[in-house]
């Protein structure tokens, strides 16, 4: 069969700045489990247009909830030329019906151990209306993703493990990948790393600090490849175990992307993400950085604990840190989470209008704040992080004595400050 898989993104928004979005591992993986008699085009419409005159047997689309109406317009419009269409992803996952609406079939959660089947039953003529695995698929059978396929950018991605038994309120990655922490065999992490052309990865994990000790060993073999990687990690970890931030230096990481979440601890304990104590988050940052690398910090406002003082309180921390980068987000209640099913319980969501659900709209009633305040408070903050004064001032402190590397943080301030002020936020 001849097969597109899409990873769709809202024509409107194909600005410059998406060029610079975290890369998308999920239909190069897709492709991977994909019998290889098959024939598979990726098209990710942040670079390039999908073409529905093309002669296809299968469409597959992997969507967010952000682009998922993005994904229903394109379904409908290949089903109207009799091909079939099948949904999978975290919208998918967390909405099924509504996602079968618009397609043939739809693939909950994983698709390892389904995908293959549902191509099977399709060439049958026995195409199911949903696939879901009765069990997670075992690390030592997630093959390698199909890098040879799609389009090169500077930074790909990987993913070393799967699963996070955090399970913050927030997030609905549970509902895919579980909760039982799952490393893939570390020969052949590294194995498919050296298939890859770009000399900068992204891990697409959780977490590279669930597991420690798994994580070290990882590291220790990466050292040798001469690439450079960010991830994330729990600032738990982080704060305390000194031979996992050195093999992380050796190994060539150069950026940890911390999920900070807020300076109110009772939003943390609300929140269920025990990995995080706030006393604990300035001993973290500073260690990272005496290690040689650097930190991007992602913060949330909205929770129910946060007031109009939240945004000096954070603006504050963020500078007495020593951050290199922040990331600004609404809390948002995505279909799948615990978040949301409280909210709507509660009659507090505002809006289902999907394509508003990316973090930079308010999209409920927050408790203790008008959504106005919310919106407006994110917004000056944002833009006093990102001013020029204050870029200068973080990329050529004390903590950048090289001034290569000084430049390179403050030209990502300024890309950043764009992306704030033209995409997120429109400071």
């Amino acid at each position: 069969m001849k097969i597109i898989l899409i990873m769709p993104h809202t024509i409107g928004k194909r600005r410059f700045f998406t060029r610079f979005s975290y890369p998308s591992l999920t239909l190069q993986q897709i492709a991977a489990i994909t019998p290889r008699e098959h024939v598979v085009k990726i098209v990710d419409e942040r670079y390039e247009k999908v073409k529905f005159n093309s002669d296809y047997d299968l469409v597959g689309i992997s969507c967010l909830t952000y682009n998922s109406l993005r994904g229903y317009e394109i379904a409908d419009e290949f089903r109207k030329r009799g091909i079939p269409v099948v949904f999978g992803g975290y919208h998918a996952s967390s909405l099924p019906e509504e996602a079968k609406q618009h397609a043939d079939s739809v693939v909950i959660g994983e698709a390892e151990l389904t995908w293959p089947q549902l191509l099977k039953d399709l060439e049958n003529g026995k195409l199911k209306p949903f696939y879901k695995a009765d069990r997670l698929v075992e690390p030592e059978f997630i093959p390698a993703a199909r890098h040879d396929i799609g389009l090169y950018t500077l930074m790909k991605a990987i993913q070393a493990s799967r699963g996070c038994p955090t399970g913050c309120e927030f997030c609905a990655m549970q509902r895919v990948e579980g909760a039982r922490f799952r490393g893939r065999p570390v020969k052949n992490v590294i194995d498919e790393m050296k298939t890859i052309k770009a000399k900068t990865l992204f891990f697409a994990d959780a977490s590279l600090t669930i597991n420690p000790n798994y994580t070290k060993s990882l590291f220790r073999e990466m050292a040798v490849l001469n690439k450079r990687f960010h991830c994330f990690g729990n600032i738990n970890v982080l704060s305390r175990d000194d031979e996992l931030l050195q093999l992380a230096n050796e190994a060539g990481v150069e950026r940890w992307y911390i999920g900070i979440e807020s300076v109110s601890q009772e939003n943390i304990n609300a929140a269920g993400k025990r990995t995080n104590k706030v006393e604990e988050y300035d001993e973290a940052i500073r260690k990272i950085k005496d290690y040689g690398m650097d930190v991007t910090g992602f913060f949330m406002f909205g929770f129910d604990d946060d007031t109009v003082d939240i945004f000096d309180r954070t603006l504050q921390a963020m500078n007495e840190w020593g951050l290199d980068e922040v990331s600004f987000s609404i809390v948002t209640p995505y279909p799948g989470t615990r978040l949301f099913e409280r909210l709507e319980k509660d009659g507090r969501i505002t809006s289902y209008d999907w394509s508003r659900y990316e973090e930079g709209n308010v999209n409920f009633k927050p408790l203790k704040m008008t959504q106005e305040e919310l919106l407006q408070g994110i917004r000056r903050i944002a833009g006093d992080f990102y001013s020029v004064k204050s870029s200068l001032t973080r990329s050529f402190n004390i903590n950048h004595f090289n001034p290569v590397k000084s430049f390179i943080t403050f030209g990502r301030n300024m890309a950043l400050r764009s992306f704030y002020k033209k995409e997120k936020l429109n400071i």
